[in-house]
């Protein structure tokens, strides 16, 4: 049945279903798409028919698990905005970015896979991170924290070109460095 068209979930299935999508994002970057479900299941606290009856096979609960993924770190620009300054805040969600991309690492066969089916597990994902971004860099802009001759395009190439080469989560020490490094290169320096 499309999304648009389902009933909205009972308060108890709501969080039934979020508890399943973040035990499964992080047992999935941890281990790979060869993670039991029943143990995902077992982790986020339903049974077995809990998480069938809400993903029905393996590539419907990556494919969920990514999508989920994706509203949670675009969801956090504003919250981060609300919570600290505007630079403070692209630096968290650019960490975050980093962590989305680990998660999605561990399910990148998968997601391949789903793609060749014809579903379109990406959607609108990368419009919907570099609105994100958007948001996060005008704040900064109108802060005066960075500069301005670097568009949200730009920085967006940047972290994913930092995020596929330090995705894996041993190679997180050198992504960390390689952030600090381009964001250090995005703020505004005072005229001399």
């Amino acid at each position: 049945m499309p999304e648009e068209t389902q009933r909205p979930l009972r308060a108890d299935a709501r969080r039934n279903r979020e508890r399943i999508l973040t035990v499964a994002a992080r047992v999935f970057a941890a281990e790979g798409l060869d993670a039991h479900l029943e143990r995902i299941a077992k982790e986020a606290g339903v049974g077995s028919a809990t998480l069938y009856r809400n993903f029905p096979t393996r590539e419907a609960l990556v494919e969920a698990v990514y999508r989920h993924e994706v509203v949670q770190l675009c969801d956090a620009a504003p919250e981060l905005l609300a919570a600290q300054p505007p630079l403070n805040a692209l630096h968290a969600w650019s960490r975050r970015f980093l962590d989305y991309v680990t998660t999605k690492y561990g399910m990148i066969d998968a997601l391949r896979a789903i793609a060749t089916t014809g579903s379109n597990p990406y959607g609108h994902s990368r419009e919907m991170i570099r609105a994100a971004l958007t948001t996060l860099m005008d704040a900064c802009a109108a802060a005066g924290t960075i500069r301005t001759d670097i568009g949200p395009a730009d920085l967006a190439v940047a972290l994913e070109g930092i995020a596929l080469t330090s995705a894996r989560p041993d190679q997180r020490a050198q992504a960390e460095r390689l952030l600090t490094l381009t964001l250090d290169g995005l703020t505004a320096r005072p005229e001399l």
